[in-house]
């Protein structure tokens, strides 16, 4: 489906971008009290909804309470309910978040479907390669009408809506390729979760369940996918891949990805994702035959940035500031929008989620064929869409 960045303009109209601005009341109930389920339970709370998280992990509800929420948010906030997930409620919520790890985000999905909220937020990636159950999700939540939405935040963050707004062809001339990049040592993300050791405790270590580079840094082909379909571009048609694996007893993840796409107008680009760079780039560049657009994530602490580039020599730097609970409640706020319009035109619905699964898919078996991988997406989401 095509996403104009004429639609897309529209529909951001449409979100609120101050933290006073009123919003309908939401009962949320979070799975999972990791980071991510930390991170969305306080944006749903900073926009005065109810929430509700668990975890099967009784320390993870400790960590949450007495650590991880104080530590960023200042304090716990005695509102939020806390179960452990034989015991939550079920029934009678808005929002049902999915932030547990990848590999069983689809079965949690399935069963949040037959709790019949508004809306389902499943954090990214949705699945790891294999995409099993992919096409029983979309079938399911069609047949229950339950919007899904994922968590590929970027795509709505304003840096993201200043860059599409600036993707015109009249201004820079045809647009002749696009570069996203995201290279980030994965050093961070355990600083985050201090009680993991590495890559070995939780599923980063194993591509298969959503890890690795291409898991978890996916923000880099779904930013490409987006701003391919905001200039009009089309959908990914083919991909070729090479993949760096780390393998080490259990431990099978990859570090570094790097794909070329093809669309289906036969526009061409790169997308590059790693667990090892540091200083982190997390970059993109729209080149044009009379110029360029760039896009930067933490361009400088607390700020995102858009360049504009023109060879008569006009430039222009957007700076961005935000704060990181910043980026959630901007999701949150998008997803409360788009339920009062049409969700699945979101650039964070399910199915552009799952295009992303499908590009992430057709990398691996690229690497592992050393062929160029088409894409057949009559054919649903499943492994035999995908042709080397």
């Amino acid at each position: 489906m095509q996403f104009s960045s004429i639609f897309f303009a529209k529909f951001s109209a449409l979100v609120p971008t101050k933290a006073s601005d009123k919003v309908v009341m939401f009962k949320v109930k979070v799975h999972g009290c990791g980071s991510i389920g930390n991170h969305l339970a306080n944006a749903s709370r900073a926009l005065g909804w109810s929430v509700d998280m668990c975890d099967i992990d009784q320390a993870a509800l400790e960590r949450t309470k007495h650590d991880i929420y104080p530590s960023r948010y200042g304090k716990w906030d005695e509102e939020i309910g806390l179960y452990n997930s034989k015991e939550v409620p079920i029934g009678g919520y808005d929002i049902i978040v999915i932030g547990t790890p990848p590999d069983v985000h689809i079965p949690l999905a399935m069963s949040a479907i037959a709790e019949k909220p508004k809306a389902i937020i499943v954090e990214k990636p949705i699945c790891g390669p294999g995409l099993e159950g992919a096409q029983e999700l979309v079938a399911e939540a069609k047949k229950q009408g339950v919007a899904i939405f994922t968590g590929y935040d970027h795509v709505v963050g304003r840096a993201s809506e200043e860059f599409v707004a600036n993707i015109n062809e009249d201004k820079f001339g045809p647009l002749l390729t696009l570069d996203v990049e995201f290279r980030e040592h994965w050093a961070g993300i355990f600083g985050a979760h201090p009680w993991l050791s590495g890559p070995e405790d939780t599923y980063l270590g194993y591509f298969r369940r959503g890890g690795g580079a291409s898991g978890e840094h996916s923000h880099a082909a779904n930013l490409w996918q987006h701003f391919a379909h905001s200039a009009g571009k089309g959908r990914v048609s083919k991909v070729t891949a090479q993949l760096d694996f780390v393998k080490d007893g259990a431990i099978d993840y990859d570090r570094l990805c790097i794909m070329t796409l093809e669309t289906d107008t036969g526009f061409t680009g790169r997308v590059v994702q790693d667990v090892i760079t540091h200083p982190a780039r997390k970059w993109a560049r729209a080149q044009f035959r009379d110029g360029s657009l760039e896009w930067q994530c933490g361009s400088k602490p607390g700020t995102d940035s858009v360049s504009e580039f023109k060879t008569d020599g006009y430039t222009r730097k957007t700076d961005i500031a935000k704060t990181r609970p910043d980026d959630f409640i901007k999701e949150l706020r998008h997803i409360e929008k788009a339920l009062t319009a049409d969700p699945s035109m979101s650039p964070i619905s399910l199915e552009r989620g799952l295009d992303t699964m499908m590009v992430v898919a057709a990398a691996h078996l690229s690497a592992a064929t050393q062929k160029t991988v088409s894409i057949d997406w009559t054919k649903g989401y499943v492994p035999s869409a995908l042709s080397a």
